[in-house]
This record gives structure tokens, sequence and C-alpha cells, in this order.
């Protein structure tokens, strides 16, 4: 019997975060994080959300219209839960693992799940996967110009005194994953 092949390369996973609710975010956020959505799709990589309306699913849309794989992390023990109590999407997604942690569980699920998170846009619980990301020491892109929080940390991360982290900031949507996926391979090649 032949021995199995190891596989050869394990994709990398890229957790889109953002504002549910888009009423605070910039004019053109929506089509900018779709576009970031496409572009983790169209290179191999994989999209994790919080399986969650607003940005994060502009992203899983852009993703599955590049052929991509989406999973979601949901706050819900159920996809009964998921859809009744949260009133979470289940379009888009080829995955969605139900934790039952509610929304600070799920968050750190999603942000230990992904190689790095990208940020378009948000409000409190996207500062809260941020936080989450950045004491992990994980690369970090924001989507800049999306509005609300993502136009806000920057100023956060320098009045915090805990150094820059890993973090890139960029208005581009293409360039933003290309800087973030330098930080991950630098991060893959540390730990060889």
């Amino acid at each position: 019997m032949d021995e199995p092949k190891p596989r050869s390369e394990v994709k990398l996973k890229i957790a889109v975060s953002g504002a549910a609710d888009t009423g605070y975010c910039a004019p053109d956020a929506l089509e900018k994080t779709k576009g970031l959505g496409h572009e983790i799709a169209s290179r191999g990589y994989i999209l994790i959300t919080g399986a969650t309306t607003g940005a994060p699913f502009w992203a899983a849309i852009g993703a599955k219209e590049a052929d991509g794989l989406v999973v979601g992390i949901s706050p819900a023990s159920t996809e009964r839960e998921h859809v009744e109590k949260y009133k979470l999407p289940m379009e888009f997604h080829d995955l969605i693992m139900y934790t039952g942690f509610g929304y600070s569980g799920r968050n750190l699920l999603m942000t230990r799940t992904a190689d790095a998170v990208l940020i378009s846009c948000g409000r409190i619980g996207t500062l809260n996967e941020f936080t989450d990301v950045f004491e992990d020491n994980k690369p970090i892109g924001v989507l800049t110009g999306t509005g609300g929080a993502a136009d806000e940390i920057e100023e956060i991360v320098k009045k915090s005194h805990r150094g820059p982290g890993k973090i890139v900031y960029d208005s581009d949507p293409k360039r933003l994953l290309s800087r973030v996926v330098e930080l991950i391979q630098k991060d893959k090649a540390a730990a060889v």
C-alpha cells in the first residue's frame, strides 16, 4: 500500500472583520470590502468571517464571486439559533461553525483561526476583534477610508503606547492584502 502523500501547502486563512451595521461606514466601504473578499479568493486563500451581516458579509459575497472558500464562525449554538435569535445570514458561506460562545467568544475563535485579520469599517465588536489579534501578535491589515473603527485604529495604537504591532494600513484592497501576506510569510519563515 502506498504511503499517503503529505499536503504540499496549507492555504492561508484570512479573516475579514468589520461592522455588521453599516450605517457608519464610508459610502464606498462595502464595495471595497467586497473587493477584498474577491482578492482573497482569487489568490486561493480561505476567507474567514464572523458569519454575520454588513462588511464581512460583503467580503463573503466577493469571495464567492471568485469561487472562493468561505468559512463563518457563528456566535450561535445551532443553525436555528444563528438564523432566529441572532438573525444572521447563511448565504455565501461554505461552512458555518456554531460556537455557542456569543459574540466575544466567537470573536476570539475567529481571530485565532486566521493567519491574519483585515479590518474594514467597524464598530465596538471590530475593536474587540482588533485587540484580540493585536494581543496575539498576528498580522493585521486596516482598510483605511472605510469609516468607523478602521479609521481610528492608527490613533488608538499610538495612544496605547504598546508599539506599532504587525499592522499595515492601506486604502487599496489588493495592496493591503499583498502587504499582509508579506507579514504572514515572515511569521511563518521565522517559525521554521
